[in-house]
């Protein structure tokens, strides 16, 4: 279907599997005369054992651990909406006891979640990291059987040591101490056996040109695949084993479904400048390319990533005008020059325009199929 219907653009993209290195799941839903749903993942070019840099994504499960985290805790008076102070205790960590971007001006584990779906920020993934733990994120993903992933990091420049070691944290009501979590160290065992070596040559932090790839053996790794059922697993919990479902109450997961769908205009706390924040600024599927609006009908519940030149999107699109209903996700790696961090990467000029047209076509494929039972999308109508 795909290469039937490609521009030359993207049948250059798709003649060149190693060079872009890209991999697709097209997830087809088919609806009973209950409003089941069932679905059939079509897989082209994906390669689990094929390293790209997850980067954003891994921001998805551990928002999800987050949550899941406080479920289990059950500590009396502590949500997701307590507020949240970071503490420090280890060379890097940094201290939060405010957060002008919120309505109480104090930072907390919902507020974290709305920014890293919102517009995918870097510190609130760490803090929601910091939170979870570096041995907790990976071990209740393993025991859910997401085997290969691996989240080692935050988005800030610290060691595989100062990684492990995360931030003493209090959460108050009131002034009144809810929770206090002491500083913790992981003591996770990776397998870094491995060896994962991108491009030809890399600046480093001090802004240096070195001429060796960049190793990225202890990096943050996140299949495709992986991405792919966390997405379905949020979106359909019942439709995923019972071993890879979260620890979530129903309540969360329509939270996570009102920000993995919400645009940055739709907020108001936080508040976002809406010429840099745009409304696909974390849609790749048929609309990052070219900063389009999007229409009042459509959802797009996601995650995306891109760094080093990978550019990544695992979506379930909705369209409750036209009834139409999918699954997709893909990477894409588009760095010609093989340096990395030269902000040199052909994101405009190839990876959104391969998203936005592998998401049109695939959405007019869907507009004219024939379903023996019409979708029931209304719930997903629901004013944000």
């Amino acid at each position: 279907m795909l290469r039937r219907q490609a521009s030359p653009l993207l049948k250059d993209v798709l003649n060149k599997p190693d060079t872009y290195q890209y991999q697709i799941i097209y997830t087809r839903i088919n609806r009973d005369k209950n409003n089941q749903p069932h679905f059939k993942h079509s897989y082209y070019n994906v390669d689990r054992n094929r390293y790209y840099n997850p980067a954003s994504t891994v921001k998805l499960p551990t928002a999800i651990l987050a949550l899941e985290k406080l479920n289990e805790l059950k500590v009396n008076n502590l949500d997701k909406y307590t507020p949240m102070l970071t503490d420090s205790a280890f060379s890097k960590q940094t201290k939060v006891a405010a957060d002008s971007t919120s309505k109480n001006g104090l930072p907390s584990i919902a507020h974290y979640i709305k920014k890293v779906f919102l517009v995918s920020d870097n510190d609130a993934y760490n803090r929601l990291y910091e939170f979870v733990g570096q041995q907790t994120l990976n071990e209740k993903l393993w025991q859910k059987g997401y085997k290969d992933v691996r989240i080692t990091r935050r988005f800030t420049p610290m060691t595989p040591e100062e990684n492990r070691h995360t931030n003493p944290i209090r959460f108050l009501q009131e002034g009144k101490l809810v929770y206090a979590q002491p500083a913790a160290y992981s003591k996770a065992t990776f397998d870094f056996s491995k060896k994962i070596l991108i491009g030809k040559g890399h600046y480093n932090w001090d802004e240096k040109l070195i001429n060796e790839p960049i190793d990225f053996t202890t990096h943050n790794n996140l299949p495709l695949e992986d991405l792919q059922q966390m997405v379905q697993a949020v979106m359909f919990p019942e439709s995923v084993p019972a071993q890879k479902r979260f620890n979530l109450t129903q309540q969360d997961y329509t939270f996570l479904h009102e920000y993995m769908s919400k645009l940055p205009y739709q907020s108001d706390y936080p508040k976002y400048d809406t010429t840099e924040f745009f409304d696909s600024y974390t849609k790749f599927f048929l609309y990052k390319s070219g900063k389009s609006k999007i229409p009042d009908y459509m959802r797009i519940y996601n995650k995306t990533g891109w760094a080093y030149g990978f550019l990544t999107d695992a979506s379930y699109i909705v369209d409750t005008k036209n009834n139409v209903e999918f699954m997709l996700s893909a990477v894409i790696y588009v760095n010609s020059d093989g340096i990395l961090n030269d902000n040199k990467y052909e994101y405009d000029e190839t990876g959104l325009p391969f998203f936005k047209e592998i998401g049109e076509i695939i959405y007019n494929y869907e507009l004219k199929r024939n379903k023996k039972y019409k979708p029931q999308l209304s719930k997903y109508n629901a004013k944000l």
